[in-house]
């Protein structure tokens, strides 16, 4: 990217850098990780690493920290117009947009999105397996193939963020829990058709 690195190398980078910003790292060189490697925390040269962070029921702060919150409802809910929630995850075929996985081969087994539904909402709105639906939220639309499935419960609409065509995040809602500011991509409204 045309920057005048000093270091010429990842060991010199490790060892001189990441090692020494990082006091949970600090006894991790690469002369040490050259036969089995060292786990995480090792904080000095001395240190054998850390085989098992937690054990016999002894945590590293105590027994954690514990703080419950009221519950509060997803920002949008299932109403008449758009009567299905909306959860997104990873499928097991797939890395992240594809980056990668798109290219290694592993279309064959995932070559799309699929939006799974359950096989007593597929019954009542006539759709048969593999038939492309058409998926809506508030924010858009994407149209994908229906997999009729036992994994998903009745009310729910399940899909993944991998692929560029057909992609659940251009349906979820722009909006954050407010506690740990995350996206809230596990739950928003949305109506299913036949394309």
């Amino acid at each position: 990217m045309g920057y005048d690195w000093t270091s010429n190398s990842g060991q010199e980078i490790w060892d001189n850098e990441v090692s020494v910003l990082a006091p949970a790292l600090g006894g991790i060189k690469y002369s040490r990780i050259e036969e089995d490697g060292l786990q995480w925390p090792c904080p000095n040269p001395e240190h054998p690493g850390t085989q098992f962070l937690h054990r016999d029921g002894i945590f590293t702060h105590g027994k954690g920290i514990f703080t419950p919150v009221d519950w509060k409802p997803p920002a949008e809910v299932p109403d008449k117009e758009y009567p299905f929630v909306l959860s997104t995850g990873r499928r097991l075929y797939q890395y992240h947009t594809r980056t990668q996985t798109g290219r290694s081969g592993m279309d064959f087994l995932m070559p799309e999105e699929t939006a799974d539904i359950s096989q007593a909402d597929a019954q009542r709105l006539g759709i048969q397996p593999d038939e492309y639906v058409k998926v809506r939220s508030r924010r858009g639309e994407v149209k994908v193939k229906a997999r009729v499935t036992r994994e998903v419960p009745p009310g729910m609409v399940w899909m993944a963020f991998h692929f560029r065509d057909g992609c659940a995040n251009w349906l979820t809602n722009a909006v954050y829990d407010p506690n740990t500011m995350t996206a809230e991509y596990k739950a928003c409204a949305v109506t299913v058709e036949k394309a």
